[in-house]
């Protein structure tokens, strides 16, 4: 029987919900590390009295398992993974590789060298619509693939203030600075993952428009959207956003070839659109199909328990087969695939600061491409001991939160009321 392998999580707000798909395909949560006391109270509540907790991370990895779900803030993914990479333990990096160039490269070395599993948690492509997007893509009746399009709409209620409180608790938070483009796995994974394709050569433009009135918010970001496209390494060409603020909330995707398309229908849940024209028709099929697909895997049950449309469970799921397997995960969810979006988002944020300029993605596995960028730490966001921002995050690089809304924020957000 083989031997029920123990996870840890570093980060037990998001992490928490990995952890629960931890469980359901059968491994322990053995331990979880965070600074937050009452969020560590609640994961024990969750996963057991048994379960260790800890507030250094330091001192987390040292406690025995076999991987640990890295699900920290944002940008701060890779030198942690690396911390675990270096000890021989397999890591699953929530969402983001590494929050600079040059983390991604270290990122990429300390994987080489050790003898641990690193896998990106990148779990919209696991969703019901983009997994058949991707079936549709191999089954090879849409001819060659010339173009894709992912894009990650998320609007925010500016008048929210316990959405502001949850998701901008304070003003150094990495959402009061996060660009349009760096938070790009969501739209790009998905497209990625269904055309097997791989960016080369990125541009960018981005929309400003800002919070405008009395709502609190620190957020120094105005532009709503950035608009990214890639040149891929197989003559395609993708759209896609990183995190977009304009119209009705929704991911959506699609995915054209020399003799069809299939997309997911924005507003309609679930839902895929097939389409062919009639002389390149498939024999039995029609010119137009809207469809709901079908799972079609042995854990529907528990994937449909899960967050994200199931993806959480799938991401969890190849984790812990990857460890008892043994092996590297496959394409996009490798360390090379992982360093080549962030460095998409990453790039095409310069993209847009310089007015669309295209720039060419490094080629992770080379280290030539690796060492131009080595020694590339330049951020929009925050240090985690209190560094200053090198980057702006804004298209418009002097823009700021009006002191009205700073007010407001201070006040309704965090409490402080200065009068």
């Amino acid at each position: 029987m083989m031997k029920k392998l123990k996870i840890g999580i570093f980060g037990v707000g998001r992490g928490a919900a990995l952890g629960k798909s931890v469980m359901l395909a059968g491994a322990d949560v053995v331990a979880v590390c965070d600074t937050n006391k009452e969020k560590l109270e609640k994961a024990v509540a969750t996963f057991g009295e048994n379960t260790a907790t800890y507030d250094d991370f330091d001192k987390f990895i040292e406690h025995p398992m076999d991987g640990v779900i890295i699900a920290n803030f944002f940008p701060f993914h890779a030198p942690y993974a690396i911390k675990c990479l270096e000890k021989g333990i397999h890591v699953l990096s929530e969402c983001a590789s590494n929050g600079t160039m040059a983390e991604g490269v270290a990122l990429v070395r300390a994987a080489e060298k050790s003898n641990a599993i690193y896998m990106l948690g990148e779990n919209y492509p696991h969703a019901l619509v983009t997994r058949e997007i991707k079936r549709v893509c191999e089954g090879g009746t849409l001819g060659k693939i010339l173009y894709a399009e992912g894009e990650y709409n998320h609007p925010f209620d500016p008048a929210s203030i316990k959405g502001r409180k949850a998701l901008f608790p304070f003003p150094e938070h990495w959402r009061n600075y996060n660009p349009r483009t760096y938070y790009i796995n969501h739209s790009l994974g998905p497209v990625m993952h269904a055309t097997g394709a791989t960016p080369k050569r990125v541009s960018a433009y981005a929309v400003f428009a800002p919070i405008e009135g009395a709502y609190p918010t620190a957020i120094q970001n105005g532009d709503r959207v950035a608009i990214v496209v890639t040149q891929n390494d197989d003559g395609s060409i993708f759209r896609v956003t990183g995190t977009a603020g304009f119209g009705g909330h929704h991911s959506s995707y699609r995915v054209c070839g020399t003799e069809g398309q299939v997309e997911s229908v924005r507003g309609m849940k679930e839902k895929v659109m097939l389409r062919y024209n009639p002389w390149s028709l498939p024999a039995g099929a029609a010119t137009e199909q809207l469809y709901t697909p079908s799972w079609n895997d042995k854990d529907e049950a528990l994937i449909t328990k899960t967050g994200h449309g199931g993806g959480d469970f799938i991401v969890v799921r190849k984790f812990l087969e990857c460890i008892a397997e043994g092996k590297q995960p496959e394409f996009p969810f490798d360390v090379y695939s992982a360093v080549t979006m962030a460095s998409v988002g990453m790039l095409a944020h310069r993209s847009m600061l310089e007015g669309g300029q295209p720039y060419d993605i490094p080629d992770f596995r080379c280290e030539e491409d690796r060492k131009k960028w080595e020694n590339d730490y330049l951020t929009p966001y925050p240090g985690p001991n209190g560094e200053a921002p090198t980057l702006p995050c804004c298209s418009k690089k002097d823009f700021a939160p009006t002191e009205e809304q700073w007010e407001l924020y201070r006040k309704l957000v965090m409490g402080i009321d200065e009068d």
